[in-house]
């Protein structure tokens, strides 16, 4: 069995109770593309993760009223600043306290798990919130090289990212259910899953979640488009590769099941404030801690006082970083971040936008997705 060429064109079936396209979005407002959430469940100085949690409920809910239209959360482990290290734990209680914005997985890290286990995973999802659950797959451990040996049980982390299309196509197999007949795993199902729907009286739906390849690079990028999956680019941490990244994805593309062209979305790191000066005292404290995570000291996120006082003292080569991240961070007025986010779409042709607010408490990110879908005409709580 090639396992690449049999992943091909099973991405899954059309979404199920609440219908339309499982893949593409619609824009709305005066929107270019459609504009989608990432959470992060960032933890504030003087927070603990239980706000940073209750946080990520707030927005998934005012997403969803402001017609956003998915909101994704990501794997990442050791690090005290981001609470989002079971991302399916985290769907299934997003999924409780919402009705309809898309959720899922921005991404799992398939090398931590085994295939068989996000499978059950995110099939259980789709049960819990059928139509609305999206499985987005990255090949890099989201933390570091200690913590990936502990997580796979291995010394020998890099041997599971290079196994990723191999992993890949027996994900998808599990949430087909499809091995082929002699295959060691073809008596072996994911439930809940397609087998369900095969024995006496079954009835279950055969939809499931469909599949989006992450990266921050060029390997993703060329798998999802030889299976002709649709694509997610880390746009927000790797701007130096995103136009690389998606042209290697839209010339790799073939037609499949599940795409007829290429669909590409790129995450962004935005955020809106009333005034300029606010919108920069706000992404200087999500830039502070990166700037500690980089160094190998993480930490929570320091409010914007702390940020400031640590700006004041900064020596130049931490000045220099600090430049190089907010240059990539589209941030200040909500007009100033509408056209900012305008020319990111038009400059990279991404088929949809997913923005990222990063600071330290909840008020100013929930002030910016409510800033940024007024600029943009989104419809309100009361009226979508």
């Amino acid at each position: 069995m090639d396992p690449v060429k049999d992943a091909d064109a099973r991405n899954g079936a059309p979404a199920g109770g609440h219908g339309g396209d499982p893949v593409r979005g619609t824009a709305r407002g005066t929107a270019p593309v459609p504009l989608s959430v990432l959470d992060l469940a960032t933890v504030g100085a003087g927070r603990t993760a239980a706000d940073a949690l209750r946080t990520s409920v707030e927005i998934a809910k005012l997403a969803e009223g402001r017609g956003y239209h998915r909101l994704w959360v990501a794997e990442h482990h050791s690090m005290p600043g981001v609470a989002s290290s079971s991302p399916a734990v985290i769907l299934a209680h997003l999924a409780a306290h919402t009705d309809s914005i898309r959720l899922g997985s921005g991404g799992v890290m398939l090398p931590n798990h085994a295939p068989l286990v996000i499978a059950e995973q995110f099939g259980t999802l789709e049960a819990l919130a059928p139509g609305r659950i999206d499985l987005g797959l990255g090949r890099a451990p989201g933390t570091d090289g200690a913590t990936a040996a502990a997580l796979r049980r291995t010394d020998r982390p890099h041997e599971a990212a290079d196994d990723f299309p191999r992993q890949l196509a027996e994900l998808i197999r599990f949430l087909d259910g499809d091995f082929p007949d002699g295959h060691p795993y073809a008596r072996v199902h994911a439930v809940p899953g397609p087998v369900q729907g095969r024995v006496p009286g079954g009835v279950q739906s055969a939809d499931r979640p469909p599949v989006w390849l992450l990266g921050s690079s060029g390997f993703s990028a060329q798998l999802a488009g030889s299976l002709g999956l649709p694509f997610a680019f880390a746009h927000h941490f790797s701007a130096a590769n995103t136009l690389p990244a998606l042209e290697l994805y839209r010339s790799s593309f073939r037609p499949s099941e599940v795409l007829d062209e290429p669909y590409a979305l790129i995450g962004v790191s935005a955020l809106a404030a009333d005034e300029e000066r606010e919108a920069y005292r706000q992404v200087m404290t999500g830039a502070l801690s990166m700037l500690r995570l980089r160094t190998g000291r993480p930490g929570l996120v320091p409010t914007p006082e702390e940020a400031e006082e640590y700006e004041r003292g900064m020596g130049e080569l931490e000045r220099d970083f600090v430049r190089g991240w907010l240059a990539n961070v589209v941030y200040g007025t909500p007009g100033q971040v509408r056209d900012g986010l305008d020319a990111l779409a038009e400059r990279t042709g991404a088929d949809e936008l997913m923005i990222t607010s990063q600071s330290h408490g909840a008020p100013a990110r929930l002030r910016s997705y409510g800033l940024i879908a007024d600029a943009y005409g989104l419809p309100s709580a009361t009226s979508s």
